[in-house]
Parts: C-alpha cells; structure tokens; sequence
C-alpha cells in the first residue's frame, strides 16, 4: 500500500505543480502587452494626393487635374453670396476651360446651415438654376472636428497667405498647374475681380507639365 501511494506521488506532485504555475506562463491579454508604435501616415505634400468624391458619387484623384489650374471653392445654396457666385463662376470656367481651366466646387454645409440639401437636391439645384457645367461634388465639411482631408490641408498650408479657417462660404483658392496652391480670396470677391481673373490668367501662362509615364 506505502509503494502504491509513493508510485502515485510524485506524478500528483507536478500535476499540482503545472496547474498552479501555467496561468502565470501564459501570455498577458493583448491590451496589457507593450503596444508596438504605428507607423506614421505618410502627410499629402499636395493637393495631388487626394482622392474626392463627384456630385454623383464617383471617386476622383485629384491628381487627374494634373496640368490644369484650378479655382477651388466651396459653395452653398441659400448664402447670401449664392447667386453672385453662380452668375459668376459659369462664364468665369466657359471663358478659360480651353486654356485648361476647371472649377472644383465643394458644397458645404458649415455656415448657419445653408447648404442642408442632399448631394442629389444641390445637382439639380445648380443645374436648375444656374446651368452649372463645372466639376461639382459630393458635400463635405470645411472646418470643425469633421473637416474633410483636402480642407485640412488647405487650412493648415505652410504657406501662411493660405493657412488658416475657411471664413465663410465661397472662400476661393487658385492652384497652378503643378497643383501648387497660389492664392486664397476671401468669400466676397466675386467672380470677375479683377485681382482673381489675373491670378487665374497669370497661372494659365505656364506651360503644362510634361506627364510623367
């Protein structure tokens, strides 16, 4: 019986041993491991580096634009800045889109709520109203904690003529071929200043870019 008991001892003794010292060689739970840093996103060093969705809802690289100036501005349907805006911006791309001019307009809803609509009411509101033959896109936010990347960038611009808060709606920016940001107008310059026309034909003087393959 002494031998039956000894023979069955010492195998008891390690299992008492493994069930009392595993949980301390299991690994700690993922959120108490030391965290591996993330590597850090890659910051746009451009305009070009952007992707930005149509009216319709179709992705758009911005990089696409390569070659063509650009006037940037975000837009609103029930500012008081609307119509002169719209009466303005229409002639202002039908002159100068041969030479490689586009309007990127960008609805946005951050300035006492007027531009409520959806994507599809603010298509057939320029549309309807105004004709509108530029690019339109979907709404986005230009300021704020939702401020949508290309604003952000814009916003935050080393340039410090550039930088800074989005004032109001129809606040306007003029992009050289290369995609660099030239100039920012605040939202009551119409259309046809004549500062903003030169702006646009002195960067319509630069040759376009050869593409790269």
């Amino acid at each position: 019986m002494v031998k039956k008991l000894a023979r069955w001892s010492a195998p008891g003794v390690l299992f008492a041993y493994l069930v009392t010292c595993l949980p301390c060689l299991t690994p700690a739970p993922a959120d108490e491991q030391e965290s591996k840093p993330k590597p850090e996103q890659k910051k746009p060093a451009g305009i070009y580096d952007f992707t930005v969705t149509t009216v319709d809802g179709k992705p758009v690289k911005l990089g696409d634009y390569a070659g063509d100036v650009l006037l940037i501005v975000n837009v609103a349907s029930k500012c008081g800045l609307t119509k002169t805006n719209y009466q303005g911006l229409g002639p202002l791309y039908a002159k100068y889109k041969d030479q490689g001019f586009r309007v990127l307009a960008f609805p946005a809803n951050n300035f006492l709520g007027q531009e409520p609509g959806t994507n599809e009411e603010i298509k057939r509101f320029c549309t309807t109203n105004y004709d509108v033959q530029y690019d339109l896109f979907a709404k986005v936010s230009v300021k704020g904690d939702d401020i949508c990347p290309l604003y952000k960038f814009l916003t935050e611009h080393p340039d410090p003529s550039i930088r800074g808060e989005v004032q109001w709606n129809f606040q306007k920016y003029v992009v050289a071929r290369d995609g660099k940001v030239l100039s920012k107008f605040a939202p009551r310059t119409p259309p046809d200043d004549p500062k903003l026309v030169a702006a646009i034909e002195e960067a319509l003087k630069s040759p376009r870019p050869a593409k790269t393959k």
